[in-house]
């Protein structure tokens, strides 16, 4: 069991923590939760004892191993699969003792404790470790500094799962994993046999992969029962509350306070002034709480274009000599959201930069709108930003023309004040960096926007930011991410990136789910579905009503857009020049049907809304 007792820790004189106190009983999974910056990463190093405290205490059982993934992991000449069987140390220093030990005693001690901890099953237990977190057979074998960063985090994550501390502290272990891996390490979570603390702003791992959340907001601990959707109904619950009840509070001191103000002075009414007053200082303030620190994102707004914005016919596309992906066909239409899916190294990164212009295809052709405007973010973009340039000064180079306070009004719509505007990069939060490199990448208005883990810095709240963001968006979307709340919520569309190829995904996501952890290569074949009399919750059905206005606003659009045209063609100048004619006609053509497609959708959309309010 896992004690926190009355602790107390200021880092230059500001207090983290004050009087904060948990439990946390052997077995249980638990997310911390909480603002950036209240101090779940310094909590995690108060239990491991690196930092000390201020006051109280935190205690453990005696002999528990505490385990936990340093912030950066080296490479060296060591494979990987050798590198994750040494970090069990005491199977490792039993084993070589073992070599050398002569004493028959200590012999048939080193080899009992040996059978209890199952060192002879451990080879095959690291290397299903590493295949769950990406690394095939081959890549097992390969020294550790082939890798990059990323991958020997991997690594090293992979090392503090085998070695199973009694007490499992995770900060942020999705960050550098792809969606297999936040999936596999989902489930492991799931049969961990120890405690586990971890630190996400994952909402589906904190929904699946713990059966308890620990908040730290206002230097306190507070540990709710359920996973993270269950922890935000009771929080509201108890906000709205408190709110009500500062509001009942505030009233009655201010009648008190009325009633002290006039009749102080009259000798007829002191006592009962006196008893008001003492009534008043007696009384324990309750503080409504403080609205959410979130800013929404602010995306400016393309203007529309002709579809397809982007066609993809017969392209191969690669690295040097190396074919990537093989003989592409594909179309986007500007009101697409599409989600790339596929297991590491399959391509989705290289699909990306393909659209993006990053690179060039190797053959085929790419057709793209002549007035298509991209954007880009990827993970790696984060870590290029200028360090000792300012917010301000990347902004301003991309808009030398406008005035000071516009630029600032841009920082401000992607959450990016005052105060972080002057800041150097170098001293700004992982989530404020990834604030600003979407503020760069969506500046100029996109008309198609491809995110490549565009979360991995981002709180819970942030996304939920850009999430509403993406879904009031007019231009197309292409995302990559390990999210799979976001891709739930924004995704419209599923490609499938495999064995050279890109397809649409037979499936939804909770198939490609399953797909992933049972290990095969397709979804399984979908039973038929049974009646139901269960009806949908609220969040379905204001999801499906959602879906069902997206679809009704896209039909306007080309509506609006097939009226012009349609003056267009009506115009007999049009046809004065045939090349013109020819293209408006042609662009005609291509809005009809993607109306067409649009109307389907609508009324497809109109169906199961229809069905859910029905049940």
């Amino acid at each position: 069991m896992l004690r926190i007792d009355d602790i107390s820790y200021s880092i230059a004189g500001r207090p983290l923590f004050q009087q904060a106190s948990a439990t946390i009983p052997d077995g249980h999974k638990v997310g911390l939760v909480g603002p950036n910056g209240a101090g779940k990463t310094t909590l995690f190093k108060l239990i491991r004892g690196e930092l000390g405290l201020d006051g109280g205490a935190i205690t453990l059982p005696a002999r528990a191993r505490i385990g936990g993934v340093a912030q950066e992991a080296s490479g060296t000449a060591t494979s990987v699969l050798e590198t994750v069987l040494a970090a069990d140390e005491e199977r490792a220093a039993l084993l070589a003792e073992s070599a050398s030990a002569t004493d028959p005693h200590r012999i048939a001690e080193i080899q009992t404790r040996l059978a209890d901890i199952d060192a002879w099953s451990a080879e095959a237990r690291a290397a299903t470790i590493l295949r769950g977190l990406g690394f095939s057979t081959e890549d097992q074998a390969r020294p550790t500094s082939d890798y990059s960063g990323g991958w020997r985090m991997r690594v090293a994550l992979a090392g503090v799962l085998f070695s199973q501390p009694d007490l499992l502290l995770l900060d942020e272990p999705t960050n550098y994993l792809d969606l297999e891996g936040a999936l596999w390490l989902e489930s492991y979570l799931q049969r961990y046999p120890h405690t586990v603390i971890v630190i996400s702003h994952d909402r589906d791992l904190l929904n699946r992969a713990v059966g308890h959340i620990l908040h730290l907001e206002d230097r306190k601990l507070v540990l709710y029962s359920g996973g993270y959707d269950t922890f935000a109904r009771t929080r509201a619950e108890k906000r709205a509350l408190q709110a009500a009840e500062a509001k009942k509070q505030e009233a009655r001191r201010a009648h008190l306070q009325s009633f002290v103000d006039r009749f102080r002075a009259k000798a007829s009414k002191a006592v009962q002034a006196q008893a008001r007053i003492k009534m008043l200082a007696k009384m324990e303030p309750i503080t409504a709480p403080e609205e959410a620190k979130f800013h929404r994102f602010s995306f400016p707004q393309p203007d529309q274009l002709s579809p397809p914005i982007v066609s993809l016919d017969g392209v191969s596309v690669g690295y040097g000599d190396r074919v990537v992906l093989h003989r592409l066909a594909l179309r986007i239409d500007q009101d697409d959201r599409i989600a790339l899916l596929g297991r590491n190294g399959q391509g989705k990164s290289t699909l990306s930069k393909l659209l993006a212009g990053r690179l060039e295809p190797m053959e085929g052709r790419i057709n793209r709108s002549g007035k298509l405007r991209i954007g880009y973010f990827a993970q790696h973009q984060v870590d290029e930003l200028e360090l000792d340039e300012t917010p301000l000064a990347h902004v301003r180079r991309l808009r030398p023309d406008e005035t000071p306070p516009r630029l600032r009004a841009r920082l401000a719509g992607f959450g990016l004040m005052e105060a972080q505007a002057e800041t150097k990069v170098r001293q700004l939060s992982g989530g404020q960096k990834a604030r600003l490199s979407l503020l760069l990448a969506t500046i100029d208005a996109p008309h198609l926007l491809i995110l490549d883990e565009p979360t991995n810095h981002l709180d819970i709240e942030s996304r939920e930011a850009l999430t509403e963001a993406l879904n009031d968006y007019t231009g197309a979307v292409v995302l990559v991410s390990h999210d799979m709340h976001l891709l739930n919520l924004v995704a419209e569309r599923l490609w499938l990136v495999d064995q050279g190829g890109v397809a649409p995904w037979q499936g939804d996501l909770d198939d490609y789910r399953k797909m992933l952890l049972s290990g095969e290569d397709k979804p399984a074949a979908k039973p038929e579905p049974k009646p139901t009399a269960k009806r949908p919750s609220r969040d379905q059905v204001l999801e499906l009503r959602a879906e069902a206005r997206r679809a009704e606003e896209r039909v306007e659009k080309l509506t609006a857009m097939l009226e012009k045209l349609d003056a267009i063609m009506a115009d007999p100048a049009t046809y004065d020049d045939a090349q013109k004619a020819e293209a408006f006609g042609r662009k005609h053509a291509e809005a009809s049907e993607a109306m067409t497609r649009a109307e389907g959708l609508w009324m497809e959309a109109l169906e199961r809304l229809e069905d859910a309010l029905r049940a």
